[in-house]
């Protein structure tokens, strides 16, 4: 079955800064900050939220169709996804405008610094193309918000469940907006800021955003992630530990592939999130959001030692 990936495509730049951002910011000087954070190395990768969660989602044998806006130097990219065996079905390219992108600066906490630029990421989307053959759960992951919006809308018409997964585009919605989402979602994702982000923008409590949807993930980082489900369980996941601690670029969407799986898969959500997990650790481990590539049998083993049986 196919999964439809509606979001960003973009060229991420990655840089490391061998210091803590703490050290360079003062409390009482927030409203003044002009500092400079030194980087010796900076690579080039593919990345954009749509554009990791199918590569994960492909390791893991799935079948992902993107949708979204590559600019006029997109050719690479899909050169990319060709060689990765992924569709190029649902994605329109833009002669007029760059493809977004993402500048990410990493300190040695792994907090992050993001620089975002949309490009033709800004511009509207046809979606008149899309179908629903043999589409069995959509993601929205951040986008352009009213391509967000547009997606879900055909999504609905097309009688498509889906994944609300706003990310770093939370923020753009209005609470009339999100409201609306809330109760057509199927599915919510949210990492822990923007879970209270979600609650302080909609004046809902996630006990009453979860009552609206069959499940509410939040992922906390390191101490794993909470999965909220429709009857009022919650199920504890824990964090898998990473062989070494390299980049967390795309740790989430990765993390977001392993739900995509499972939901396809009608895994039970026990395996569905400790799957999750182990794709994020698997992914923290190499720099850049698509450089991992473990063999499906390789993923099923470290599944097995880490959890005791087989997830397929």
């Amino acid at each position: 079955m196919n999964s439809l990936i509606c979001g960003s495509l973009a060229f991420d730049n990655i840089m490391r800064f061998e210091g803590k951002f703490s050290n360079s910011l003062l409390p009482d000087q927030l409203d003044k900050i002009n500092v400079s954070f030194y980087s010796p190395t900076m690579k080039k990768e593919y990345g954009g939220c749509a554009g990791n969660i199918a590569y994960n989602l492909k390791l893991l044998n799935g079948n992902p169709l993107i949708v979204s806006i590559l600019g006029k130097d997109g050719s690479s990219y899909l050169k990319h996804l060709k060689y990765l065996g992924i569709s190029n079905k649902y994605i329109q390219k833009i002669n007029s405008m760059f493809t977004a992108q993402c500048f990410i600066v990493t300190d040695v906490n792994n907090n992050q610094i993001t620089i975002f630029h949309p490009g033709a990421m800004q511009l509207s989307y046809d979606d008149n193309c899309i179908n629903n053959a043999d589409i069995k759960i959509a993601i929205i992951s951040p986008d352009n918000c009213c391509n967000m919006i547009k997606h879900i809308k055909k999504i609905l018409k097309l009688k498509i469940p889906f994944i609300f997964d706003p990310g770093q585009s939370l923020s753009m919605f209005t609470k009339e907006e999100l409201i609306k989402i809330i109760k057509k979602s199927s599915y919510i994702i949210v990492n822990e800021y923007e879970s209270k982000l979600l609650v302080s923008k909609t004046s809902l409590s996630l006990q009453k955003i979860n009552e609206q949807v069959k499940v509410l993930i939040v992922t906390r980082g390191e101490l794993g992630s909470d999965i909220f489900l429709n009857n009022e369980r919650k199920i504890k996941i824990p964090c898998v530990k990473a062989d070494r601690i390299v980049d967390p670029t795309g740790c989430g969407d990765a993390i977001r592939s392993g739900v995509l799986f499972g939901i396809i898969n009608n895994l039970d959500w026990y395996t569905t999130g400790r799957l999750s997990s182990l794709m994020g650790a698997i992914k923290i481990s190499h720099q850049g959001g698509q450089k991992h590539c473990p063999s499906l049998s390789e993923i099923d083993q470290r599944f097995k030692e880490a959890f005791g049986y087989r997830y397929n």
